[in-house]
């Protein structure tokens, strides 16, 4: 590239768009790639830059990730949020609480389904809390302003409002939830059930969400009551 072309190209990133060009380069490597794919280098060859233009934005590999990442979980948020408003349309409090409940555990699935490379990215193998964010502007949320796990303990809240789910059941309950659909994702993406068929997948992630509600909404038995199992 020219003295000439490079100034150009340098010229026509202001107010943090070559940060932002960036980070939907390295959103674009992840989604065809997963985290392994997010590439510093790669990400300025993409934007037209020299690579020492990027160190401003971010400092290195892992910085881009963790932006990646956050990015990744906001649009995962998004995919859940369009199953939930979709809920609003079920008859009566308690059936608007149940398809939120089902929304954001389809939503979630249909998410690692069609974009698995930002799903790998979104849970790529550090310790991180869900509420992490790289950057005040990398935020992982929707526009609810809720992450996927915050979309999740809303649904759960709802279904205690609508008289649903017990009060004393409520604690914890997420971790379940997640744990089923999360671990179905990946049975999916990289085990024994990668070679469903979609209508295959969606009975499963149907069956699995219905199981998932009914094991949290069983009434506790006197037994389990007595020996602390509720």
């Amino acid at each position: 590239m020219s003295d000439k072309a490079s100034g150009a190209v340098h010229r026509s990133f202001h107010h943090g768009d070559l940060r932002h060009a960036l980070l939907d380069h390295g959103v674009a490597l992840a989604r065809e790639g997963g985290p392994k794919a997010v590439v510093l280098r790669e990400a300025t060859r993409r934007a037209g830059v020299v690579p020492n233009a990027a160190y401003r934005h971010f400092k290195n590999r892992q910085a881009l990730l963790e932006a990646v990442r956050s990015a990744a979980l906001a649009q995962l948020a998004h995919a859940i949020e369009t199953e939930v408003n979709a809920a609003q349309r079920s008859p009566g409090l308690r059936g608007r609480a149940r398809a939120a409940f089902h929304g954001v555990g389809l939503g979630y699935l249909r998410f690692a389904r069609e974009e698995p490379g930002l799903f790998r990215t979104a849970f790529a193998a550090r310790p991180f809390s869900m509420h992490d964010s790289a950057n005040d502007d990398d935020s992982p949320r929707g526009a609810s302003g809720m992450d996927p796990f915050g979309l999740l303990g809303h649904a759960l809240d709802g279904m205690v409002e609508a008289g649903l789910l017990l009060p004393a059941r409520r604690p914890g309950a997420e971790w379940m939830a997640w744990s089923a659909v999360h671990g179905m994702a990946f049975l999916v993406l990289d085990g024994p059930l990668r070679g469903l068929s979609e209508a295959e997948y969606q009975a499963l992630a149907e069956r699995l969400v219905s199981m998932v509600e009914r094991g949290l909404l069983a009434t506790p038995s006197a037994q389990q009551i007595a020996i602390g199992g509720a």
